[in-house]
């Protein structure tokens, strides 16, 4: 093989940087929205949506919680999450209530009806792993490996930028 061809043969297995298919953006994003979808008929006929089913999740482990927390455990800002609260309050699954101790605080805590959900939505996760097909084992891998994602995210966005 000349010179020429060699280099012509590492050229084309270089990897481009700006290829779609090489982008971790772009696989996040569409994995998101792929595992969304598989959500949304099993949370259909709880009459919820995937991020109020979230809502519900968070509530279901820590009710009553504050807006504040709830949307910091969300990581989701107050002017998302409350027209979310204001959708699941008219359902009649939460309540949003000022606090006692802090008359300027919402306290969000869940109805009957809202606790009665909790049994239906015990079959979502066991769904979701059946209908991914995957080995549980890679889920609770990708789950990890998500976690160091978002947090390595955080990190780089409160860096401030070095010139280039």
């Amino acid at each position: 093989m000349s010179d020429i061809e060699h280099a012509g043969a590492v050229a084309a297995e270089e990897i481009d940087p700006l290829a779609l298919e090489n982008q971790v953006c772009f696989a996040l994003a569409v994995a998101a929205r792929s595992v969304i979808a598989v959500y949304r008929p099993l949370l259909e006929p709880m009459g919820l949506t995937h991020p109020q089913y979230l809502v519900m999740l968070a509530l279901w482990q820590h009710a009553p919680l504050s807006v504040k927390d709830l949307s910091g455990m969300l990581q989701l800002e107050p002017a998302t999450l409350s027209p979310l609260l204001k959708r699941l309050e008219s359902a009649g699954l939460v309540r949003r209530r000022r606090a006692a101790r802090d008359e300027r605080a919402l306290a969000v805590m869940l109805t009957e009806e809202g606790v009665r959900l909790r049994g239906e939505a015990l079959k979502v996760p066991p769904a979701v792993v059946e209908r991914l097909d995957m080995d549980i084992g890679e889920l609770r891998e990708l789950h990890g490996a998500l976690t160091q994602v978002i947090a390595a995210a955080k990190t780089a966005a409160h860096t401030p930028s070095s010139p280039a």
